[in-house]
């Protein structure tokens, strides 16, 4: 059992230093976050300057299948010197050297090989270098099949398949030293001579992601390009570098993985605190993943740092939920769905950020060459326990899988299975029959949610005859997600509701709840029983879905009930079509252009019905979008003409001329504009419409005198999936029964004319973590019933939306786009 006085050591101790769970700000005693991933979110505008990058020239792919033995030998194209390369500055590797050195490597050493295994958003090559003995096509098409059958939960024989190991390293752009650990790694195993090595390389096959995000890399920043935490993207997988690494995981299967990290003072190495994961077989993770953390723990001893001789095992030191594996969303808790035992490493000295620029320059380098050596101790431990343990791994993850196949139960996990395990790290979950996905509710929405699945290597099948389940009648095309498959884990944690487990933690790391059942739009049933019968076919993308139902010469409907509805719309907006819009948000085409609604039904997947009469014309939005990055993409996959603005870019001028409609999240404070800005601003708004998101855009409403609405903040670290009833408006009508929180608002005091478009429901969370504050305030009891979004008409002529919600939080929560795009066309249609 965790010993308390140590928790509260620890807790006092994160007070003093910001380990990488921190943010500037802590919302709640005890827990830190890093910036961007909290609340703060809301401060700083995404602009257009931060996207217009000169994307790197893209050029040639890897022509390597499964079956191509090793070496993989690619001629790798090579990069121009960037002196402004982040990394150089740290005297470690920049993006420009890689290339280089690792073609010279594969002319060295037939034991390394190396992938292109995608591009980044501007366009730089992703490297997967592998390090094994050479093997002939037909003893990869062997290790292939082994890997296969364990994957299928059936036992390959003893000591011919070759351990497969995963290190991820720099997928925070300013976390670096990942990729020179690694670098020294890899030389050593592609050039030593030693009997031990190349004994290793006979039992194993050791994967290296060089650098996850080297657009981060290169301009020294958290995130990527289109500035997203790729740490918490991965049953999301909205960006490329996680769509590579996703493939990595899923072709590479394994038994263990390391996801390099910086920067925790002393060093801290996984497992982590509960609440894990209720969806894992827990107890084949902690067996191997707490021996071997107790292992690197020694070896970063040994390097003799002083700065870092005291490692932190999180399930060992910290206390419920100051670094929990909750979340399916991180490369580590994401990968043990896979089948990896796996570990977050945070490497000691802090070299980004504010050091980064205060420290003297040999400090930095330092401070690198401890963090390097922190890097390389944890590779080479963990190769070695694999080598020592592969038996029992390769069992492990078999085990894993027949287990999902065969539909058992979680096994119970005493106290004492491995030392401080405790009731406090116990949770599970009962595994429905089966998920049932139609396209009751959306067509486009089923589509999408079966492609996610299939591309996360869940195994779906299309019915191809009615059938019953449950008692319901199913029609022929149907999905259905057995859940007797070998990656249960993974279907469940993206299908099911979640937990409220507000109780279970007095803080949580980062997001609790998630549901793509949920929050995807889709119509999915789940059947916790029953016998499964149907005549299907396995899925490898799902079946189009665009249709044109309308009789020639009438008038076409189209429902906004999905994103692929709103970029079909703009599309034909954008193409010069007169379309109007009716009051409930439904969009009409006139038969005339039923050549183009056909199109486009195709293009997207959307369905149009037969249009009933009336609608006001709908002309193309020009939205001047104060945003995080996260909306601004979702914005612009939708169609919209987005203009990035922000207080600094209203001062300076900004032509409103052309502007339909004002999107607030992020960036703006009415009391930061001059006077200049602020005439123009009250110009617009005679004419256009707001559309505001959360603090910032409550503040918004409030400082320009919009709507009477007052908003009420909920704990400031509140998150998940919430219940809402909706409303008849113009964004309340046809949205779905459940919405996204993080930091959540609702709106009291509402004026004369100011309507409820949705409101929390009685029972506020669905899943997620959210608590009153210590002084009773800001929690769910006071949220339910409260209106979560309104809109109403200012008294400048302009239409207001606010949204007390996080519809378009971190491009998850797909369904809710819909909505977003419904009260931007209404507030920007006079």
């Amino acid at each position: 059992m965790r010993r308390p006085l140590l928790a509260v050591v620890l807790a006092a101790a994160a007070l003093v230093v910001a380990p990488v769970h921190a943010s500037a700000q802590p919302t709640s005693p005890g827990v830190n976050r890093e910036p961007g991933n909290g609340p703060e979110r809301n401060e700083t505008a995404t602009l257009d300057s931060a996207f217009q990058a000169r994307q790197v020239q893209s050029q040639g792919e890897n022509q390597a299948d499964r079956h191509q033995g090793y070496p993989r030998r690619t001629k790798l194209r090579t990069y121009p010197d960037n002196p402004a390369d982040k990394s150089a500055k740290l005297g470690l590797a920049p993006y420009h050297s890689l290339a280089p050195k690792l073609n010279a490597l594969q002319q060295r050493s037939d034991r390394v090989s190396v992938e292109v295994v995608g591009q980044s958003g501007l366009g730089r090559d992703l490297y997967l270098v592998t390090l094994t003995a050479p093997e002939s096509p037909a003893e990869t098409r062997v290790q292939e099949r082994f890997r296969a059958s364990i994957e299928e939960g059936r036992t390959v024989p003893e000591g011919l398949y070759k351990a497969p190991i995963w290190i991820n390293n720099n997928i925070h752009g300013d976390e670096w030293e990942g990729t020179d650990g690694s670098l020294r790694v890899i030389e050593h195993l592609a050039t030593s001579n030693d009997r031990e090595t190349r004994e290793l390389l006979r039992r194993s096959r050791i994967y290296f992601n060089l650098t996850a995000n080297p657009d981060g890399r290169v301009a020294g920043t958290r995130a990527n390009a289109a500035g997203f935490d790729l740490n918490r993207d991965f049953v999301t997988s909205s960006q490329p570098e996680n769509r590579a690494m996703q493939d990595i995981v899923e072709r590479t299967q394994p038994v263990m993985m390391l996801d390099q990290h910086g920067y925790v003072p002393n060093t801290l190495i996984e497992p982590t605190t509960p609440p894990h994961g209720q969806n894992y077989d827990f107890d084949l993770y902690i067996k191997h993943g707490y021996a071997n953390a107790l292992l690197m723990e020694k070896a970063v001893q040994a390097l003799g740092h002083p700065e870092a001789a005291k490692p932190e095992i999180p399930f060992r030191d910290y206390p419920v939920g100051e670094w929990d594996g909750w979340a399916p969303i991180y490369t580590a808790q994401y990968a043990m769905y896979h089948g990896a035992v796996s570990y977050t490493i945070e490497i000691p000295l802090r070299v980004n950020r504010g050091d980064y620029e205060s420290q003297p320059v040999e400090e930095l380098r330092r401070r690198s060459r401890i963090n390097t050596d922190v890097v390389e101790a944890t590779i080479r431990t963990t190769l070695d326990y694999v080598d020592d343990n592969r038996r029992s791994l390769i069992a492990n993850q078999t085990e894993m899988f027949r287990r999902g196949a065969a539909g058992e139960a979680q096994r119970f996990i005493p106290d004492g299975f491995v030392p401080g395990f405790g009731p406090e790290d116990r949770f599970s979950t009962e595994f429905p029959r089966a998920y049932v996905i139609t396209d009751d509710r959306s067509a486009p929405a089923a589509a999408r949610l079966v492609d996610q699945l299939v591309r996360h290597d869940v195994r779906v099948e299309r019915a191809q005859r009615p059938f019953t389940l449950g008692g319901k009648r199913y029609q022929a095309g149907s999905y259905v997600v057995d859940m007797h498959q070998p990656k249960r884990g993974l279907a469940n944690v993206m299908l099911e509701q979640g937990s409220d487990i507000s109780d279970k933690a007095p803080v949580m790391y980062d997001i609790s709840g998630w549901s793509h059942r949920l929050l995807w739009g889709a119509s999915v049933d789940v059947h916790q029983r029953g016998q499964l019968r149907f005549d299907g076919k396995p899925v490898t993308a799902a079946a189009p879905t665009g249709h044109v139902g309308a009789a020639p010469g009438a008038d076409l409907a189209l429902a906004l009930t999905d994103q692929k509805d709103v970029s079909a719309v703009n599309d034909l907006l954008n193409r010069g079509l007169e379309l109007r819009r009716q009051d409930d948000g439904t969009v009409v085409v006139p038969a005339r252009d039923r050549a183009a609604a056909k199109e486009v039904a195709d293009r997207y997947g959307v369905r149009f019905t037969t249009a009933k009469p009336g609608g006001v014309a709908l002309q193309r939005m020009t939205v001047a979008a104060a945003v995080s990055a996260d909306e601004l993409q979702v914005l612009r996959e939708s169609g919209f003409d987005v203009r990035t603005i922000s207080a600094a870019v209203l001062n300076a001028g900004f032509d409103w001329s052309r502007v339909d409609v004002l999107y607030v999240g992020a960036g703006l404070n009415h009391s930061q504009l001059n006077a200049t800005a602020k005439a123009a601003l009250d110009d617009f708004l005679r004419r256009g419409g707001v559309v505001t998101r959360g603090a910032t855009g409550s503040r918004f409403n409030t400082d320009a005198r919009l709507l009477r609405a007052t908003p009420v903040a909920g704990w400031e670290s509140a998150n998940g999936v919430v219940n809402v009833v909706n409303g008849t408006g113009p964004v309340g009508t046809g949205a779905l029964p459940h919405s996204f929180v993080y930091s959540p608002l609702w709106f009291t005091d509402l004026g004369a004319g100011v309507a409820v478009e949705q409101r929390y429901g009685g029972t506020v969370l669905a899943a997620g973590h959210w608590r009153a504050r210590e002084d009773g305030t800001g929690g769910q009891d006071a949220a339910a019933g409260q209106a979560a979004v309104v809109s109403g008409t200012a008294a400048t002529g302009a239409k207001v939306v606010l949204f007390g919600t996080e519809p378009m939080f971190r491009d998850h929560p797909k369904g809710l786009y819909a909505q977003v795009a419904r009260a931007l066309f209404w507030a920007g249609t006079r």
